[in-house]
């Protein structure tokens, strides 16, 4: 799991570099959306810690590898976006296989929001592949979709919700 809170950091610092490339290419709106991303990120990663320190184990934070800083459109972010959303999710359903496998059933139970969202996860990149394949090559249908991602808004994870109520 240690493992898995690098990955989910990793991952956060992977959106916030997409956030601040379509930032600088005066994409709000996609920069907004990635915003978000990145800090659902750490709130999967903040998951990850409380559940460890509540089994009473020890967090190893692990130094986060370099990540990409530019793409060429909004439509190769979300494709990146979708092929590493993928990974994760295989991530993850290894550490269930290997709680199922350990007869693990807090951490097997635990994991069953994370499997669920990355459903979700996956879902949305393809989505948003979908949105921009609309318009690709229309500016007007460019800034209208930036527009829509604009208004996109961070919603705290419900296990840390909970967690914190």
């Amino acid at each position: 799991m240690n493992a898995q809170i690098n990955a989910e950091l990793w991952s956060a610092y992977l959106y916030l570099s997409m956030s601040m490339d379509a930032e600088a290419k005066g994409l709000k709106g996609v920069a907004n959306w990635f915003y978000v991303q990145f800090q659902e990120e750490q709130d999967h990663a903040r998951i990850f810690m409380n559940y460890i320190l509540s089994r009473d184990a020890e967090v190893k934070l692990l130094p986060i590898e370099e990540v990409r800083t530019a793409w060429t459109s909004p439509l190769e972010m979300f494709q990146d976006t979708l092929v590493h959303e993928k990974e994760v999710t295989a991530m993850i359903n290894n550490l269930a296989a290997i709680a199922a496998e350990d007869k693990d059933y807090a951490s097997s139970n635990m994991l069953v929001w994370f499997v669920d969202e990355q459903v979700e996860e996956e879902e949305s990149a393809r989505e948003m592949i979908t949105a921009c394949e609309a318009v690709e090559g229309n500016k007007f249908g460019l800034y209208m979709l930036d527009k829509e991602l604009a208004a996109r808004t961070y919603t705290q994870a419900s296990p840390l919700a909970t967690a914190n109520a």
